[in-house]
């Protein structure tokens, strides 16, 4: 006659499993996440694809929209901007870069070649520090969204504001499973460019990404391999 099943959830049945799966998921993050120090892989983009823009209030999407001036609307056909709740700014920036983009007879921009999508914020401005795991994990569920909306993006864009942080688990969390083929694929390839005002050292954003994204951007020759992957790229906006 076999055990019966609480027979078999002991503690070193228990302690097992946990360490099994524990075992399993550090390998399986090791094989998905950047090595350090390497130079970075090189991969044949798709001819066109979709790129997703994180913008954040105030100076980050300044930054953000001068780093873009130059970008090749034929090869990122679709792009999606991700702002949080409340930030109308940010939103209307997008509409009028994208406006410009059209003005000045780019290929590929109207309308039809934009989306923005509106993230809950991940933390409020004096919200208890108690309330905001529950807010980020909000956050993070709304992140999918815009990610699995249609065909993957090719790229991910972020500088810095707390919402690109989620954006960015988020994509790890496709890669991890490797939903859709986005680690198998080479799809949602992740780019952080430090700000231009991180002069002497990396922001807080910076230092939680630095070992997670593709490609580690920065711009004063001082913060080069900061977090041991930070690539000099001069001055970017």
């Amino acid at each position: 006659m076999p055990p019966p099943p609480s027979a078999l959830l002991t503690l070193p049945t228990l302690l097992a499993l946990l360490t099994t799966l524990l075992l399993a998921t550090t390998l399986r993050l090791l094989a998905i996440l950047p090595r350090p120090r390497n130079p970075p892989h090189r991969r044949t983009p798709p001819p066109a694809t979709r790129v997703i823009i994180v913008l954040g209030s105030g100076g980050h999407t300044h930054e953000m929209l001068c780093l873009l001036r130059a970008l090749n609307t034929q090869k990122y056909t679709h792009r999606t901007y991700v702002v949080s709740s409340g930030d109308a700014f940010s939103a209307q920036r997008a509409v009028a870069f994208e406006r410009a983009l059209e003005e000045r007879g780019d290929k590929c921009t109207g309308p039809a070649h934009y989306t923005i999508h509106t993230l809950p914020r991940a933390r409020r401005v004096h919200q208890s520090l108690f309330t905001t795991p529950f807010s980020a994990l909000r956050t993070l569920g709304g992140a999918f969204t815009p990610l699995l909306d249609g065909e993957l993006p090719g790229l991910i864009i972020t500088n810095g504001p707390a919402t690109g942080v989620i954006v960015v688990l988020a994509v790890l969390v496709l890669k991890f499973f490797n939903v859709r083929g986005a680690q198998s694929g080479g799809m949602c390839r992740t780019v952080y460019v430090e700000s231009f005002a991180r002069v002497r050292g990396l922001s807080l954003s910076g230092r939680l990404l630095v070992r997670v994204v593709d490609r580690f951007l920065v711009q004063w020759e001082g913060l080069e391999g900061g977090g041991g992957r930070a690539e000099f790229w001069g001055v970017l906006v």
